[in-house]
């Protein structure tokens, strides 16, 4: 990677910096710790070290407040010093001057001196720090790596400018029984498309463990995650369907079984109204609330997003983010029989993650968006504005997964740590997108935003559940 300067890297660690403060002040790690640290600065009155692990865990979190914000100095100093961006000048010095503030508002918090109605104030500055230092990052990158105007003058769907797509070889469909047998099934099952089932039904377990309750029993959890995969795969199988023409003309898309004629559409019609019916049916027997979630989201999908959302407006993956949100409502009405709370939360960090984590496909199959007629960010706005939404966004998740962790009792430590480490991994990844502008750095962005998602969902489930 040709990085030519150490600024964006000094900027991505402030952000991370401070945002491993703000996760860990929102779980219940360090609030279980600072009952056992109340004195400042250390633990008592004059200089009194902790005696317990939890006060210890306070202080450390102190010496960590000093470290980052010399960081958050530093940051502010070198953008002086190199003349940058009036904008990212002005964010740093927002930055650094409520960062004080901020630390004596935690000052107050310890020493049990602030109004209980003011008790969120630490957090929320700490949040409006963050979100200064990473617009000071995202406007630096845009203006040392962006191309002013990059975006195409027009965009007509199914452009003729592209090379055609090479025809995808037919189907080579075994004689003998048994491997035909095995070939039909296999591209029945990729009708269902498996690779969006593991998470989204990761969704739904982390939903149901944070409602946790009564309604958290071995049955409930087997049939919404029965139910969850079927309608998944069930909407996978109509957006099959209602793409088969557009497929033929993608590189990616061009050998997928309706596309090559492998499966008859009336079939794949009849596969997937038997998903729905019984994914439905699942969801029904663990109640109606549940149903009828589970039947949005397979409409929601199959027909709002595929036909009238992809094909028709650049924001079609920032609202059809709602597909993948659902099962975060279903998780937790599944348990509780209503929607609310952390289920809410916890889709709204799935909401945002989408543009983050998509956006970087649709960057690396740009040219195959724009063949296929579809008006991705990329293919309209251009590259430049697309790799800015995606730091946005990021931001936008990592804030949201903030508010899940202060809202949420059950998460502590593990989600703290997965949430900075594979945040600070997947920021890291998106920094390179900006430098390198390849496809290959947009898969390793869009890989990393699979890492992050997957592994703060599996520590939500632990914390949940052990914690």
């Amino acid at each position: 990677m040709n990085i030519p300067d150490k600024f964006p890297a000094v900027l991505a660690a402030a952000a991370m910096g401070v945002y491993l403060l703000v996760v860990v002040g929102a779980t219940t790690s360090l609030t279980e710790a600072a009952a056992a640290c109340g004195g400042w600065p250390a633990c008592g009155s004059g200089a009194a070290l902790p005696t317990a692990t939890e006060g210890w865990i306070a202080l450390g979190h102190r010496v960590l407040a000093v470290v980052v914000g010399l960081l958050v100095a530093l940051s502010a100093a070198l953008a002086w010093r190199d003349g940058a961006d009036r904008r990212v000048r002005a964010a740093l010095a927002v930055a650094l001057a409520v960062y004080p503030a901020q630390a004596g508002v935690g000052a107050l918090v310890a020493l049990g001196d602030l109004p209980a109605a003011l008790g969120s104030a630490h957090l929320l500055l700490g949040i409006g720090i963050f979100g200064a230092v990473l617009a000071a990052l995202a406007w630096w990158l845009e203006a040392e790596t962006g191309v002013p105007d990059d975006a195409p003058d027009d965009f007509e769907a199914g452009t003729d400018d592209l090379p055609p797509v090479e025809e995808a070889p037919e189907p080579d469909i075994p004689s003998a029984t048994l491997p035909r047998l095995r070939a039909t099934a296999a591209a029945y099952f990729r009708l269902m498309k498996p690779r969006l089932m593991w998470l989204l039904c990761l969704v739904a377990a982390a939903a149901m463990a944070l409602a946790g309750g009564a309604g958290f029993t071995p049955g409930v959890v087997a049939a919404t995650l029965a139910g969850g995969a079927l309608s998944i795969g069930a909407s996978g199988t109509f957006n099959h369907v209602l793409e088969r023409d557009v497929d033929k003309r993608m590189q990616r898309t061009s050998d997928r079984p309706l596309a090559t004629d492998l499966v008859p559409v009336s079939h794949a019609l009849a596969f997937g109204g038997l998903l729905t019916v019984v994914s439905l049916g699942l969801f029904w027997s663990v109640n109606p609330l549940t149903a009828a979630l589970g039947l949005v989201a397979i409409v929601f999908y199959s027909v709002v997003y595929t036909l009238v959302l992809k094909p028709n407006t650049v924001q079609n993956t920032v609202i059809g983010g709602a597909a993948g949100a659902l099962p975060a409502l279903i998780g937790w009405a599944a348990v509780t029989g209503e929607v609310g709370g952390g289920g809410l939360l916890l889709a709204l960090v799935i909401f945002l993650w989408t543009p983050a984590h998509f956006y970087n496909l649709a960057l690396a199959y740009k040219d195959d968006y724009e063949r296929g007629g579809f008006p991705m960010m990329p293919v309209v706005r251009g590259e430049t504005a697309t790799r800015r939404h995606i730091l946005w966004y990021l931001g936008a998740t990592l804030v949201a997964a903030v508010a899940l962790a202060a809202a949420a009792d059950p998460l502590g430590a593990l989600y703290a740590v997965v949430g900075v480490g594979v945040g600070a991994v997947f920021l890291w990844t998106v920094v390179r997108l900006h430098y390198e502008q390849t496809e290959g750095a947009a898969f390793r962005a869009f890989h990393a935003s699979n890492a992050y998602l997957g592994l703060l969902l599996f520590a939500v489930v632990f914390d949940a559940l052990v914690v």
